[in-house]
């Protein structure tokens, strides 16, 4: 149960972000900016930054709904579950693959990252925009994992909720639904 009142029809974030809108504003502008923005790295890899931070910060809401995501824009479910035990086994890239691992680094503890990180992203073609924006997705749901297990928010076990989640992501990013979520109650 929620440590507040929160609208009971929003788990996870979505319900936070509705029930103080104005903090909800710039946490949109920036996720959207962040993992939706031109970026070199797809909207897909960014979301499997996401997932690595999340899963690992075990964030069970956050997990299930960038895994869903992450599966949609990379048109796959298996490259998440396999992430998620050994990135070294992730069918991506050797340079996702070294990011991911300064994204798990990060999760650790920022100072976890160190040069060896950065030359093994570097030497497998990663920028420093890539490095620079991996740390700071990582960074970032480290504070949103722990916004939404500090304030004990619900996270359904259907995993249908997250397919429809996922799909709502890919279609509109982190931007506030147009006409809000009252179409969710059920």
């Amino acid at each position: 149960m929620p440590h507040i009142p929160l609208p009971e029809h929003l788990p996870g974030i979505t319900g936070l972000l509705e029930y103080s809108r104005a903090t909800a504003e710039p946490i949109r502008q920036l996720t959207q900016f962040i993992l939706r923005g031109e970026n070199s790295l797809s909207a897909g890899e960014r979301e499997l930054i996401a997932t690595v931070v999340s899963h690992h910060n075990e964030c069970r809401f956050c997990t299930a709904a960038h895994t869903a995501t992450a599966d949609l824009l990379i048109g796959n479910t298996e490259t998440c579950e396999i992430m998620k035990e050994d990135i070294d086994a992730t069918p991506v890239s050797e340079k996702m693959k070294a990011l991911l691992k300064i994204a798990r680094e990060v999760q650790i503890s920022g100072r976890a990252v160190t040069p060896e990180h950065v030359a093994a992203a570097k030497a497998n073609g990663a920028t420093e925009v890539e490095i620079h924006d991996t740390v700071l997705i990582a960074g970032l749901f480290c504070l949103y994992n722990r916004y939404v297990d500090g304030m004990a928010t619900v996270a359904p076990s259907d995993p249908q909720f997250y397919q429809g989640l996922g799909q709502r992501l890919v279609d509109n990013g982190y931007n506030r639904l147009t006409n809000g979520y009252d179409h969710l109650k059920k």
